[in-house]
């Protein structure tokens, strides 16, 4: 019996070993067989390119395959070789992966049946949603929370019924290895550290990742390589697209592209275009300085420094000297100041750094302090470090530009109210003075005599001497009248010429009956000269530098405001153009035949000869008072009531070139040297101000302007100053005429 058994069990053990032996035999094939077929793909790879429908059903197949091997619960080490070889399929390509095996089970042949149906279809459409219902909805629901925070806990999170989702007990290391071994589907399982849980990929999940490995399109429908539609109607088609090649001037410069590149590197070249140079970045920086300064961070638009609290001194100290220390009075002083004037901290004294107390303000200062940096402004100021001294203009010495008036050296008294104009003679030794007392007077300059006086019935507000030196001829104005006056100055011969001047032979000569309405002419045998009475009252009177015409301007004349008289025809005449304003003064160009009309808020410039409008000068000012013309008759200066003077380069623009503020109170009078380069203005505030302007003869360097004196010795009556200044026609002189009756000249 006992032999019996031994036979039973050994034969037993020989059908085991057989049937093993068969299994081995089998898979030995099977391999055998998927290494001939790997060859063969490698060598077909110079035969035509196989569709990718043939290339999927590979695939499916070889998966197929595997699952068929992963069945069997062999573990031999043949089984071990299968999936090394497996594996190194998997790195081959879909191109090469044609390759067709079969299974003892039958598997394969149920996926030949899925090759040939998938390589029946004709491309079908790939279907795709971007809907966000495709996607399975994670079973922790903390978001992008670190799972770092979770470390500590026993849960990782919370399920969309906010559950807790309990950790899972974390196995041995051994044993989750020798698992991982004996599990033949361990290669597609993934740990999902998120929702702690392993997670097997499936089989259309596994050809996506290798198609994407293999550089191809996850989809395997997808086709790189569709046929082209043509979308142009050819049929009809009037101009079908030409297939010509390009032409080669549309690969070429233009000439006018040309001609710009030309001009770049000409400018290049000459330095008008200049690039930006790469920036030095420094080896070294100041690591404890502002953080404002630094350059290498300026051009960064975003970047704002944030504000710096103020570093603690002596009495922050625990133990402060004594002078630090405030005594009661001083805190009780404290308390009765305003909150924001009141010191932030008060300095007490500790034996020890034990005895200090907690900081009550720790919170609300810190507080404040984030809000300091989080409601910092978004836009980056940047502070301009600028010495003062550099702003001012370089202008030279006054020492340099001498002579000119500093001091008063003469007066002329003999008026008994203000002087409210004044003139002086072409050749420099007689000026002419107009009063509120209704006198005019010729005085010496030299000496200061008077020589002639005339008195009138009303006071007269303007003068003005002939500029013309072989007449002296003084023309004075008041009320409604001008009067053309004789000197009786000269030799006999300029005396009779003047008589000959001043005859008029019938009242009222022109025949123009608008003419008469605006002015009379008239003898006037009490003066010696001649009278001309206008409608309207005149306030100012200006010859021309032939000395033939006199203009006068009457403020309430409307249309009539500004005359002109022809003192050798004895004839009056209106301007031909459109007062625009209230007109103020007028003046004639002193070289060209050009007309300068003052209103209050412009100046018009017109040419006499052609009757049109040249320019407009734009003052800016409140009201304007006075104006001037250089002697080369290029530059205007105009006055104003509110003390601004405003100086006009007519080559340059219509608005003034510079405006100065010199005057607290109104300019009353403006005036120009006639050979040295010096202006002046004078004010209510008792105050004659004299300037350096030097006008160039190169138009591309601007005038220069330079304060030099201010003339102080008129006193202030009813609230006026200095009315009137002129220049002496040769000598740095000025003349000032104030409303304290008297007449001052300031020599240098």
């Amino acid at each position: 019996m006992v032999e019996a058994g031994k036979n039973t069990t050994t034969t037993e053990k020989k059908t085991s070993m057989a049937n093993t032996e068969n299994s081995l035999k089998q898979k030995r094939k099977m391999t055998k067989q998927l290494q001939d077929d790997t060859k063969n793909t490698n060598n077909d790879e110079e035969q035509p390119t196989v569709s990718h429908s043939d290339s999927d059903s590979d695939f499916d197949s070889d998966y197929d395959d595997a699952d068929s091997l992963e069945g069997d619960d062999s573990e031999s080490e043949e089984y071990g070789s299968l999936r090394d070889s497996e594996s190194g399929e998997s790195d081959f390509s879909d191109d090469q992966e044609n390759i067709n095996t079969t299974n003892g089970d039958g598997l394969a042949d149920d996926h030949s049946h899925e090759n040939q149906s998938d390589s029946s279809d004709a491309h079908p459409a790939v279907e795709e949603s971007d809907s966000s219902e495709d996607e399975v909805a994670p079973r922790n629901t903390i978001g992008d929370v670190p799972l770092v925070w979770y470390r500590d806990e026993d849960h990782i999170g919370y399920d969309i019924s906010g559950k807790k989702i309990k950790k899972k007990e974390k196995e041995d290391k051994l044993q989750s290895f020798l698992a991982s071994a004996d599990d033949s589907k361990n290669w597609r399982k993934i740990y999902d550290e998120y929702n702690d849980e392993v997670v097997e990929l499936k089989k259309k999940e596994t050809k996506l990742i290798r198609r994407m490995l293999a550089g191809k399109a996850p989809h395997a429908d997808f086709d790189p390589y569709a046929p082209y539609v043509d979308w142009f109607k050819w049929d009809g088609a009037k101009h079908p697209l030409s297939n010509a090649p390009e032409p080669k001037r549309r690969f070429t410069r233009s000439k006018s592209e040309d001609k710009m590149v030309v001009r770049y590197r000409r400018a290049i070249r000459k330095g008008l275009i200049k690039f930006d140079e790469p920036k030095e970045e420094p080896s070294v920086y100041l690591l404890w300085g502002d953080e404002s300064n630094s350059n290498d961070k300026s051009g960064h638009l975003a970047y704002i420094p944030a504000p710096k609290p103020k570093l603690p001194g002596h009495e922050e100290s625990y133990n402060p000297s004594k002078e630090y220390i405030p005594t009661q009075e001083e805190i009780n002083a404290y308390q009765l100041m305003f909150e924001e004037d009141r010191p932030k901290f008060i300095p007490k004294s500790f034996a020890s750094m034990r005895n200090i107390p907690a900081y009550e303000n720790a919170v609300k200062e810190s507080f404040e302090r984030c809000l300091d940096l989080y409601l910092c402004p978004r836009v980056r100021k940047k502070r301009i470090n600028i010495d003062p001294e550099s702003l001012k203009p370089k202008l030279p010495s006054r020492k340099d530009l001498r002579p000119y008036p500093t001091s008063c050296y003469l007066d002329y008294r003999g008026h008994t109210d203000a002087v409210l104009s004044i003139s002086v003679d072409p050749s420099g030794q007689w000026i002419a003075s107009g009063s509120l007392d209704g006198t005019a007077r010729v005085w010496e300059i030299e000496t200061g005599r008077c020589l002639r006086v005339w008195s009138f019935d009303e006071a007269v507000k303007c003068v003005s001497w002939n500029p013309v030196r072989d007449l002296s001829i003084l023309a004075a104005s008041t009320g409604a009248d001008i009067y053309i006056l004789n000197t009786d100055l000269g030799n006999g011969e300029e005396q009779e010429r003047v008589r000959e001047l001043l005859l008029v032979k019938t009242p009222t000569p022109s025949e123009d009956s608008d003419t008469v309405s605006i002015a009379s002419w008239h003898q006037d045998d009490k003066h010696g000269g001649i009278r001309m009475k206008h409608f309207k009252t005149v306030s100012s009177i200006e010859w021309h530098r032939k000395g033939d015409y006199l203009s006068a301007v009457m403020p309430a004349g409307e249309s009539r405001a500004i005359v002109i008289h022809q003192i050798s025809k004895k004839i009056t005449q209106r301007i031909p153009f459109k007062l625009h304003g209230l007109p103020v003064t007028s003046v004639f160009h002193p070289t060209r035949s050009i007309f300068f009309i003052a209103t209050k808020k412009n100046v018009r410039v017109y040419e006499l000869v052609k009757q049109k409008l040249v320019k407009k000068l734009e003052t800016g000012l409140r009201e304007v008072s006075s104006i001037a013309i250089h002697p080369a008759g290029d530059n205007v200066i105009v006055g104003s009531r509110e003390g601004k003077l405003c100086w006009f380069d007519m080559d340059l623009s219509s608005k003034p070139y510079k405006t100065l503020k010199c005057h607290p109170k109104d300019i009353t009078g403006v005036a120009f040297h006639r050979s040295y380069p010096l202006f002046a203005s004078c004010s209510d505030d008792c105050t004659a101000y004299v300037f350096h302007g030097t006008v160039y003869s190169d138009l591309v360097q601007n005038p220069l302007i330079v304060p030099l004196e201010i003339l102080r010795g008129h006193k202030t009556s009813n609230g006026r100053g200095v009315l009137d200044c002129k220049f002496h026609p040769r000598q740095p002189w000025l003349f000032t005429a104030g409303a304290d009756s008297l007449i001052k000249l300031y020599c240098h």
